[in-house]
């Protein structure tokens, strides 16, 4: 029993997350603004399937952030899939990205 647990206790859950801040260029409403974030938020979740969504400067026609998070038992693997994450927003175009912060957690 106690090699059982000692094999339990080696399994580690990795959290990856990350924030992205955007800047807007030639948005005249929210409704503008909306589609621009909806387009990076559905494009990068097709990609790799992880939670992602809007977290600040909602009613802001310049900024805009979006936040994400994913999870698995690799910190390689969840380290190189955030670096994705940021290179695909950063391909996309839509918005300059002014600022990044990431986090990576062993729980």
């Amino acid at each position: 029993m106690s090699e059982y647990l000692n094999r339990v206790k080696e399994i580690v859950m990795v959290v990856g997350t990350g924030k992205i801040k955007f800047k807007l260029y030639g948005v005249g409403s929210l409704k503008e603004k909306r589609k621009i974030i909806k387009a990076i938020i559905g494009r990068i979740k097709n990609v790799f399937n992880i939670s992602i969504a809007e977290t600040d400067h909602n009613d802001s026609l310049l900024w805009a952030e979006i936040g994400f998070s994913m999870t698995g038992n690799d910190s390689r693997l969840i380290n190189s899939k955030v670096d994705k994450v940021l290179n695909l927003a950063d391909e996309i175009g839509l918005a300059r990205i002014v600022d990044t912060d990431i986090e990576i957690l062993h729980i």
